[in-house]
This record gives C-alpha cells, structure tokens and sequence, in this order.
C-alpha cells in the first residue's frame, strides 16, 4: 500500500515500518528539483524520526558494506543513493516481530531519487551495482564505533537475493560477522 504526503509517496513493504520513499522530481530542461527530506510529510506518514547525523560514503562496482547495526545505540536510518545504484537490504532483528530474521530490499538510484527508511532493530547493508556509488544515510542516532555489530551478508537461513553475480569485495570486518543465529542479536 503506498499514500501520498506533499511532494513524497510511500511505499510500506512486507516488513512492519520499514518504506519505500519516492520524491516527486520536478525537470525541466535544465536539470531537476526535488525534495529528499521534509519533517512534516514524513511525519504524516508515520515517521517520526529526530536526525542528528549524516554519513556518505563512495564505493566501486561490487563493493558490498553489511550487514551492520549498533547493539547498544540503534540507528534508524533513511538511506539514498546519489550517484549511481545501489541493492539495499534491511534484516527485521526485532525479537518481538513477527517478521524476525526477515529480509527487504530496494534497488536505489540516483536517477529515480528514491529512498529506503530503515527503522531501528535492523541490519543494514548494500551492494553496488553501478561503476561507482555514493550513499547518503540520515542516522536518528549517533555512531559509536564501539557498538558496531553485524551479521553475515550471505547468511542462507536469511537468504538475501542480491541481484549481483560477480564476486563481491567485503571490508576484513565484514568477512568475519557471525550468522543470525550465532549472532543471538534481538533488540
């Protein structure tokens, strides 16, 4: 089901409070505008989040990053790609969700603008799928590196489908997160 709110619709998925968010863009023949962030749209929506950080990141063609969250801090995040494309994935960690262990993911380009808000309780994580990728995440939390965890990005109980089939490049740390079920992670 998707509802509009200003210039934003979105787009609920199969997991509880994780959407799909698709400005709308106004072009003309000398680019575009458009929106990425207004609180009282989101709010109308349903999210009502408090962000205190931003990150960016820029990465190669099958650079994968994930699949992360905070243990003690959860951030929840609203995630973008604003060059290039990207697969998306957010993992349910919820200990009361009836979709714990679950998985939904979204293709995001920096040609369609969209957006992809991550609620806390998740893990998070992306593959790049274009030449080069730059990501943007608005974070209700700040980072603390200390609190880093992670599960595996190719855990079979979970069974992602990520739409790459080349070999992926994974930072040494995310070489060496657990399974879901080793992690015993549920917030």
């Amino acid at each position: 089901m998707s509802k509009t709110f200003g210039n934003f619709t979105f787009i609920e998925t199969e997991i509880k409070d994780v959407v799909i968010i698709e400005p709308k863009k106004y072009g003309d023949n000398r680019g575009y505008f458009m929106e990425t962030y207004k609180e009282s749209d989101f709010k109308s929506a349903g999210l009502n989040y408090n962000f205190v950080q931003d990150n960016q990141s820029k990465s190669k063609k099958g650079v994968l990053r994930g699949l992360h969250f905070q243990k003690t801090y959860p951030q929840a995040k609203l995630v973008r790609c604003i060059e290039g494309e990207v697969f998306d994935v957010c993992v349910d960690l919820r200990k009361d969700s009836p979709t714990y262990g679950k998985w939904a993911g979204v293709i995001l380009s920096a040609e369609k603008g969209n957006m992809f808000m991550v609620p806390r309780g998740f893990a998070h994580g992306f593959v790049v799928l274009s030449d080069t990728a730059t990501f943007c995440y608005k974070c209700d939390e700040l980072y603390h590196p200390e609190d880093e965890g992670g599960i595996m990005w190719n855990d079979p109980e979970i069974g992602i489908k990520w739409p790459y089939d080349g070999d992926v490049l994974l930072s040494e740390k995310d070489k060496k997160h657990p399974s879901l079920k080793d992690a015993k992670i549920k917030f």
